[in-house]
């Protein structure tokens, strides 16, 4: 294929316009090159049907070998290498143990205890405006998933407050401040293994995904190694923090659309159409964590050569017009005519999308619900120049 896109992340354009800049692209070719300097080139692929089909395709996977590292101290190494960077049977095994804490009855269950933790933050929201206006982000969406995942892990009462800061960070980006908070975090979490193997649920207290793994760990030893232990435990804590920027998105959108605003005020059962439809137009991912070839590939004309990066431009691929009617408009009433590709697809399938969609319709219920009067505030939002993720860093609100 002669006539290839290629798309470079340092553009401005790009930056400020990810949407439109890869919906280009998709409408000249399937595929592109993504340029970053001091980077191979990497292959991604623009239109739906031809992402979800590489995130199922056995024959690019994700390596351990394929992320850039930050400096971290010697002890930390063991635990960098997380689920996510596993492929085949060491990442099933890892994700069978944990799926079943992430299943969409699980999330319901889940429900109530969201709703208390949205209802609090929503008390507390007055307390942290000035003059009438209140930064959403940080006092609410950032916090939110924070509360939320620590419950469902289980992670102790009294580690709370550090993981709070620690998601403060991952709400912000994988950044300088992230790499210097790593040894803490690593600390973190085998402090919290620690005290739930000490003091594990007792009598008719619920059970967590902390304390059914410490006894997968005891029954059978062979399935489940400390460090895998307490990299599952940091990782699922820290990746449970999506939905902060989701539910910002929302917001933003939202206010900034007053006919969607009234549909979803005017009829509060369309919010589980609604989340799918924020997801798929305005989700914080932009592009997929990038597989490699295994052996030398041909796409849409294109030579892959094995150990090639390739990933899907879900930002392409969730407006494509070959499968989403009208694809540039947001509309909560539409149907779900196609999934989209907000939380990927594939073996690597978000493991927390139903808690997502559970976290974030019920946040934004409430704030319709409690704050007929939400507005913009009067500076406007701030997003950060990130090519990877579409985010806020602040979304201030009228009350």
């Amino acid at each position: 294929m002669a006539d290839i896109p290629e798309i470079d992340l340092t553009d401005p354009e790009v930056v400020g316009d990810p949407f439109t800049a890869y919906g280009r692209a998709r409408e000249r070719s399937p595929i592109a090159r993504v340029l970053t300097p001091g980077l191979p080139p990497l292959w991604t692929l623009t239109r739906h049907e031809g992402a979800r089909a590489m995130l199922a395709d056995a024959r690019f996977a994700i390596t351990s070998g394929s992320f850039l590292r930050p400096d971290v101290p010697e002890d930390c190494l063991p635990y960098m290498r997380t689920m996510s960077e596993m492929d085949g049977p060491e990442h099933l095994r890892l994700r069978r143990l944990v799926a079943p804490a992430f299943t969409a009855r699980r999330a319901e269950t889940l429900r109530p205890a969201i709703e208390r933790v949205v209802e609090r933050l929503l008390d507390e929201l007055p307390g942290h405006a000035g003059d009438g206006v209140v930064d959403l982000l940080r006092h609410f969406a950032t916090p939110l998933p924070m509360e939320v995942i620590c419950e469902l892990v289980g992670v102790p009462e009294e580690d709370r407050p550090r993981w709070r800061e620690f998601g403060t960070l991952v709400a912000a980006g994988a950044g300088p401040g992230f790499a210097a908070a790593i040894p803490g975090i690593m600390a973190g979490a085998r402090e919290a293994v620690a005290r739930r193997r000490a003091a594990p649920p007792t009598g008719d207290a619920p059970s967590d995904l902390l304390a059914d793994l410490i006894r997968a760990q005891a029954e059978d030893g062979d399935r489940l190694s400390d460090t895998e232990l307490v990299t599952l435990v940091w990782h699922l804590v820290l990746a449970g923090q999506t939905p902060a920027n989701l539910i910002a998105n929302a917001v933003h959108v939202l206010l900034s659309e007053p006919a969607q605003l009234r549909a979803l005020r005017a009829d509060p059962g369309l919010m589980p159409r609604a989340v799918e439809e924020l997801t798929r137009w305005c989700g914080p991912i932009l592009l997929t964590v990038p597989r490699y070839a295994s052996e030398d590939v041909e796409l849409y004309g294109a030579a892959i050569r094995a150990g090639d990066a390739v990933t899907a431009s879900v930002a392409a691929a969730n407006r494509d017009p070959r499968v989403f009617e009208d694809p540039d408009r947001l509309d909560v009433t539409r149907a779900r005519e196609a999934t989209h590709l907000g939380f990927a697809h594939g073996a690597h399938f978000c493991l927390g999308a139903s808690l997502a969609r559970v976290e974030t319709g019920v946040a934004l219920s409430a704030l319709l619900r409690r704050l007929p009067e939400l507005a913009a505030g009067p500076e406007g939002a701030r997003r950060a120049p990130d090519p990877g993720t579409w985010r806020l860093t602040s979304l201030p609100v009228t009350l």
